[in-house]
């Protein structure tokens, strides 16, 4: 009796572990980028798995240009290392276009007309979405109130660029550990390429003319380039040249810079008191001019695919579509208040009374998504669609090459005209290889 009862027993625990083992949780593995609202989204997603018991979820957090070369390589070479992907506008298009990424299948509950326009348009292809965006963003003017107002100066919308210099100037007290103004300077197309080319095209330049030369040893580049170093060299914080997103997030935070223009989603961030220390002396305006306001403020979503590699898509559709649904938006506002839910990507938010009232930035934000066209962003004609970026496959490796060059000219390393001319003569190379010309 007792060998039969300890038969049993063995038998139980086996068939135990053997049911563990048959009915394992499908391990989602998802690559995103190390931002704050992407970071937020990782500790709620505890909620989707308990919704979701059957599916486990393994992330992979990485800086902005490690990810995008990371997720790249993946895709291109079907590696399938990951289920899901964070990408942008402009990485959905041309994947989508090569059958790279599964198209997003949603339900009525997910309201994907809600999505903003822009943000919908840039994230599909052939009138099929490929991405769903977890935020939204355009670029605009945070600034230190109080110094400017105490400085005697304003920041109005779509102020010159010479203003804005006026005003870096009138603020910039390094002796009291205050920069004028605050620019990416970090190499990377998607980083200071990215701002470069905003402040570029307000300049009058443009990436490629209709024949698809490159147009980087112009004079409009010459101009644009050349304001931006002096600026940065004369009023930036030291070490601009090793800054990005993130870095600078956190020289606004501690006080140390007067002004800021980057990406709208930044505004959430430096007007919490929980992580700011001047988030009660922030207002915001839209982006600088010079010649034209064409392409003078981004468009960019990052968004969140399923690569066509993976071996559980219907796991990975229910967690995008989690993730930047209307109940992810409430389950943030829940947890952390309406000012820090993820923005720039449904109309149904900036709706919302109780976002309107907790967000100070809602407005200038929306303004700035909303004004920027990325089939309109140049003064010149050009073959391209995009406004920080040209949408097509060569740009990641020609916008890379150009943001080192621009970074070792910021650092002194190289003249701004050697930097543009090593820059275009790159992108020539690229193009003829690729056969836009002989």
């Amino acid at each position: 009796m007792l060998s039969t009862r300890k038969t049993l027993t063995t038998f139980a625990a086996a068939f135990a572990a053997f049911s563990a083992t048959t009915y394992a949780a499908t391990e989602l593995t998802i690559a995103t980028v190390n931002n704050g609202h992407m970071i937020e989204m990782q500790k709620l997603s505890k909620e989707f798995e308990k919704e979701n018991p059957d599916i486990k979820l393994n992330w992979v957090t990485l800086e902005e240009g490690v990810l995008r070369q990371r997720v790249t390589t993946d895709i291109a070479t079907k590696g399938g290392q990951f289920d899901v992907m964070t990408i942008g506008m402009y990485e959905t298009p041309i994947w989508g276009e090569k059958g790279w990424l599964k198209e997003v299948e949603t339900d009525t509950a997910y309201d994907v007309d809600d999505l903003l326009p822009a943000m919908r348009a840039g994230l599909s292809y052939g009138g099929k979405l490929y991405a769903v965006p977890f935020y939204g963003e355009s670029s605009m003017v945070m600034y230190r109130k109080d110094l400017v107002a105490k400085a005697g100066m304003t920041v109005p919308d779509r102020a010159t660029w010479g203003h804005i210099r006026d005003v870096a100037a009138a603020i910039h007290d390094p002796d009291n550990g205050v920069y004028g103004i605050c620019l990416r300077g970090k190499p990377g197309w998607g980083d200071n390429a990215a701002y470069i080319t905003t402040m570029a095209n307000s300049f009058g330049a443009r990436w490629f003319d209709e024949d698809w030369k490159p147009q980087l040893n112009s004079p409009e580049w010459n101009h644009a380039v050349s304001f931006y170093v002096d600026l940065l060299s004369t009023y930036g914080p030291p070490g601009s040249s090793s800054n990005s997103f993130n870095e600078i997030l956190a020289l606004f935070n501690e006080g140390k810079c007067g002004m800021w223009i980057d990406a709208t989603i930044a505004a959430s961030f430096i007007s919490d008191p929980k992580q700011s220390k001047v988030a009660d002396k922030v207002a915001f305006a839209q982006a600088p001019v010079a010649v034209t306001d064409r392409g003078a403020n981004w468009l960019w979503a990052w968004a969140l695919a399923v690569p066509a590699a993976t071996k559980n898509t219907e796991e990975a559709q229910k967690f995008i579509t989690w993730a930047t649904s209307k109940d992810y938006i409430n389950l943030v506002a829940k947890e952390n208040g309406w000012a820090n839910v993820p923005t720039g990507t449904r109309q149904s938010t900036y709706d919302n009374p109780n976002f309107r009232e907790a967000a100070v930035f809602a407005e200038a934000e929306l303004t700035a998504i909303n004004s920027a066209d990325p089939a309109n962003s140049t003064l010149k004609p050009t073959p391209y669609v995009g406004v920080q970026f040209a949408a097509i496959p060569e740009f990641q490796a020609i916008g890379i090459a150009a943001g080192q060059q621009f970074t070792s000219a910021l650092a002194g390393k190289v003249s701004v005209e050697q930097a543009l001319k090593n820059a275009n003569k790159s992108a020539d190379r690229e193009m003829r290889k690729s056969g836009y010309y002989k």
